[in-house]
């Protein structure tokens, strides 16, 4: 392949003196490599002349010996992998079923007046993803100028942790079925209820309609009490402990110190009640890729969040968009206040030395980092290369296009009948879903989401470097707080479940929060979050399997972790 030089960089005065006669950045770097590479060739010796006695320097019989270790325990990590089962990958048939590609992604793509997609372009793009290459994707052609997401991102390799290709989720629900249509449904009153307080869901009417007509859907797939959606399991995530206490993890909540910067935890909010591709052309353009699409009004006072939108900000700026700050935060947090570590590290347990590279605090922060890049592959390979499932504000063009008599399409009744459809057309007259942000979704497919990909492996990272099953009182002096109504301040949460939160259960919660704040954006359906996360933990859960034979000094038996379903595992 040919290799294509990155642009020329600034002259970069290399110099001691600093004259300006130094060499460019480039030349210095590569006479860098040159010589660290004679170096490498030569040995260490010549470095250690200088400063060690010959009897420090690792015999060549020693250094063969560490040599082939390293190499037995990566090949045996790889051979552990390469037995694994391989998967049967599972798309709905949507793309064979309508030949005008309803059911797929499709956006960035050329499409028609009224918002279909031209299906030469598509059945380009689908060429593009059966070669697999650069030069192929460049043929795409796009209806605007906004470019594609990093499709080839889901065909890279990684040297750790099971193949992106190995892991596989369940197909997407099919365009045509009720579960989408349901979940379509919760996505039109997140949307609506977007400006109301978490805390406000008990009294206010339109949560309580939400949460009714919810309750009447038996294929919804949303938690449930007593069989009944509620104001204490509306929009929440899948896990029992998404139930217990405030809708907000405390792990977002909490103040730190990021190194000398004060954190409060308080962000500069989206103004309430501006919500985006409410009207066909607005909505084309964007279905098009024809940018500049404007920007967020933002509300300069900092507010901790406290209603759908606040966290939409968040997902949206976190930074740019999808990366792991907040489980990096509650990482930083969590070592600052003492929270116990995992049972399986051994370092608890040494009464003279303490973690560090490894086991410690740059090993948990840095791992953090490591598992959130390979959960952004695993995704993108299920939703280019798999799914290609389409965004929600797809299929709320065709709701608009079905109940506006434009088109006719084989949407389950459940969304056409829908009061929560019919109040949005009463608020913007179009049925359109209502968007939190002025380009709506990225430009990639829907299934499954990134953020939820990489809040489940982050989470399950923060769940090996500690013990999960303390009460989260026991770090925080027996506080439980929630923002306050305006959000300028945080509040005792006083309800009877506060001594069941447990520090599991926040980093469970942390993970749901920010998967379902992309679904109250208008850019995730629930599936993408539930699978999401759990394809994030099983990609969390190999890194660290393939790691455990690295540490032959530190009597390491395996990290214990509570995977999202309750069930214990050792790794």
């Amino acid at each position: 392949m040919k290799h294509i030089d990155a642009p020329s960089e600034e002259p970069w005065d290399a110099s001691p003196s600093g004259d300006g006669n130094g060499a460019t950045r480039r030349e210095f770097l590569a006479n860098l490599r040159g010589a660290t590479a004679l170096a490498l060739a030569s040995g260490t010796a010549a470095f250690a002349a200088s400063t060690s006695t010959l009897a420090d320097v690792p015999s060549p019989g020693d250094s063969r010996a560490r040599a082939q270790e390293a190499f037995e325990i990566r090949e045996k990590a790889a051979l552990d992998n390469r037995r694994l089962r391989i998967p049967t990958q599972t798309p709905n048939r949507d793309e064979q079923l309508y030949s005008n590609f309803i059911g797929n992604y499709t956006k960035g793509l050329p499409h028609n007046s009224i918002g279909e997609v031209i299906t030469k372009d598509y059945r380009t793009l689908l060429s593009a993803i059966n070669a697999g290459s650069f030069q192929a994707f460049e043929q795409v052609p796009l209806g605007g100028n906004v470019k594609q997401g990093n499709p080839l991102s889901g065909l890279a390799f990684d040297l750790e942790g099971t193949d992106s290709h190995q892991l596989a989720i369940p197909a997407a629900p099919a365009v045509a079925s009720q579960i989408r249509a349901d979940e379509a449904v919760e996505l039109y009153w997140m949307a609506l209820l977007r400006d109301v307080n978490f805390s406000d869901y008990a009294t206010n009417p339109m949560a309580q309609a939400a949460a009714a007509e919810l309750s009447s859907f038996p294929a919804f797939n949303g938690p449930r009490i007593g069989g009944k959606v509620t104001a204490q399991s509306l929009f929440r995530g899948f896990t029992p402990d998404d139930l217990i206490g405030p809708y907000v993890s405390q792990l977002n909540m909490q103040p730190f110190n990021y190194g000398p910067y004060s954190m409060t935890g308080q962000m500069s909010m989206y103004v309430p009640g501006v919500d985006y591709m409410t009207t066909q052309p607005a909505w084309l353009a964007v279905q098009n890729g024809q940018g500049p699409f404007g920007s967020n009004q933002v509300d300069p006072q900092p507010r901790f969040i406290r209603n759908g939108r606040d966290y939409c900000m968040y997902v949206h700026t976190d930074p740019n968009a999808g990366l792991f700050i907040s489980f990096y935060n509650a990482a930083i947090w969590l070592f600052a206040n003492g929270a116990p570590l995992n049972p399986g590290n051994p370092y608890r347990y040494y009464q003279k030395q303490f973690g560090f590279g490894t086991f410690g605090f740059p090993f948990f922060l840095g791992m953090v980092g490591e598992c959130s890049r390979r959960a952004f592959e695993a995704a993108w390979y299920q939703k280019w290369f798999v799914q290609r499932n389409l965004r929600p504000e797809e299929y709320g063009g065709l709701v608009h296009r079905s109940l506006a008599h434009i088109a006719n399409y084989p949407l389950h009744r459940d969304v056409l009948n829908s009061p929560a459809v019919a109040a949005t057309f009463s608020r913007f007259g179009t049925y359109l879903l209502p968007q939190a942000f002025p380009e709506g979704c990225p430009q990639f497919p829907a299934y499954p989401s990134g953020h939820a990909t990489m809040a489940g492996a982050c989470a399950t990272l923060l769940k090996a470097a500690f013990d999960g099953t303390v009460p989260f009182t026991q770090l925080t002096n027996g506080k439980i707080v929630m923002a306050s109504s305006d959000g300028l301040s945080l509040v005792p949460y006083t309800g009877a479940d506060a001594s069941q939160i447990t520090l599991n259960g926040e980093i469970n919660k942390l993970a749901s929060n920010i998967a379902i704040a992309r679904n109250m954006s208008g850019i995730h359906w629930r599936v993408d979050a539930v699978y999401g996360m759990l394809l994030g933990e099983a990609l969390a859960l190999s890194i660290l399997s393939d790691q455990s034979n690295n540490y032959p000094g530190e009597n390491f038996d395996g990290f214990t972790i509570e995977r999202f379903d309750g069930n214990t595992v050792t790794v």
